[in-house]
């Protein structure tokens, strides 16, 4: 929409008013939707690699809710706080419309970080992917084809190694890593098992995406028996997305030599001290593997990635799930309900149809 002056267009914002305190849930007035103006003809600067973009479809994810949070130092994070004052920031997919950057030009499709608004001038793309596969939904560069697939992919086929026959177990699994992990598992012809917070995301566990089992966690007064019950001989690989009172009864329930690949604890997201677990002494008595990564540790293996996945994907042997709200104006409720467990499969916020 153009601005009285006929100078720039309207620009749709969603501003990050101040640092939520440790311990609290993030609320939809911790954001503002605020409208500035853009000149998208002068925007990129002469000479420079900074990339002008109209965003399309944005990620909500838990990362998040860290950067809500202001961080004392980087041993709090592996990334920074949002600034109080300036848009929200994070993965998303959009369209280019002005370039200073040598690979990449007026037209291109691309995913990676941006800001929660219509229009973002990115200052380069380093961390930024050109879009090559449009035969699919571009949505999926949020999540099975961007970071969270990435870190299913990573986490479980690379740091995990699965092989034919193991047990797996999944926390979280209907979310959008989790949900990935369990049919990766299935490609491998792996045993595995989700857990979940509802009835519904169950059902849409054993029934739409293959998981041999799923449970309600809310609904298990002793997990330890729980997993006892799903997994008699035991587990050989466990993808942690929770921590917590989860990640202890799973110590119980390895194998020897079993593997545990944790990307998230979101059941430490809000303590005002983080707990500690208990049953590590399983780790030694059982030689069990536990190692913490995140996705940026296998962005080099994207392509890689994309040789694996695509192919299933046309075939109809991945499917995946997403809960979509359209409107900017809707992302503060999509990415503070992340928190809650209110969205069933992957988060997302349609911008614009273009």
């Amino acid at each position: 929409m153009e601005s009285k002056n006929g100078e720039g267009v309207t620009n749709k914002q969603v501003i990050f008013r101040d640092f939520v305190a440790k311990g609290a849930f993030p609320v939809e007035s911790d954001m503002v939707v605020t409208e500035s103006t853009i000149e998208l003809a002068r925007a990129v600067a002469e000479g420079s690699e900074g990339v002008l973009v109209k965003n399309l479809y944005l990620s909500c994810d838990p990362y998040m809710r860290n950067r809500m949070r202001e961080l004392a130092g980087p041993s709090q994070s592996y990334i920074d706080s949002f600034q109080p004052g300036s848009p929200v920031t994070g993965l998303g997919v959009a369209r280019v419309l002005e370039s200073g950057h040598p690979n990449f030009k007026k037209g291109d499709l691309v995913w990676g970080l941006t800001g929660w608004e219509e229009y973002s001038l990115l200052p380069a793309l380093e961390t930024c992917f050109k879009i090559e596969h449009t035969d699919v939904p571009l949505s999926y560069y949020t999540g099975l084809l961007g970071m969270p697939g990435l870190t299913a992919y990573g986490g479980f086929v690379k740091l995990c190694s699965p092989k034919k026959g193991e047990t797996v177990f999944v926390s979280a699994a209907s979310g959008a890593v989790g949900q990935l992990v369990g049919q990766f598992a299935k490609l491998f012809g792996c045993y595995v098992v989700g857990s979940a917070g509802s009835k519904e995301k169950v059902d849409l566990l054993k029934n739409k995406l293959g998981f041999d089992e799923a449970f309600n966690y809310k609904e298990e007064s002793d997990l330890d028996a729980a997993l006892k019950r799903y997994f008699p001989e035991g587990i050989d690989i466990y993808f942690e997305n929770v921590g917590g009172k989860t990640l202890e009864a799973v110590l119980l329930n390895m194998k020897l030599h079993g593997r545990i690949a944790a990307c998230g604890m979101i059941s430490q997201y809000n303590l005002e001290q983080l707990e500690g677990v208990r049953n590590l002494i399983q780790i030694i008595a059982k030689r069990v593997r536990m190692e913490g990564f995140n996705a940026l540790d296998y962005y080099h293996l994207y392509l890689e990635f994309l040789d694996m996945v695509l192919p299933h994907i046309r075939e109809g042997r991945i499917v995946y799930v997403e809960d979509t709200v359209e409107g900017l104006e809707n992302g503060p409720a999509a990415l503070t309900g992340l928190f809650s467990g209110r969205n069933v499969g992957k988060q997302v916020v349609l911008v614009s149809r273009e």
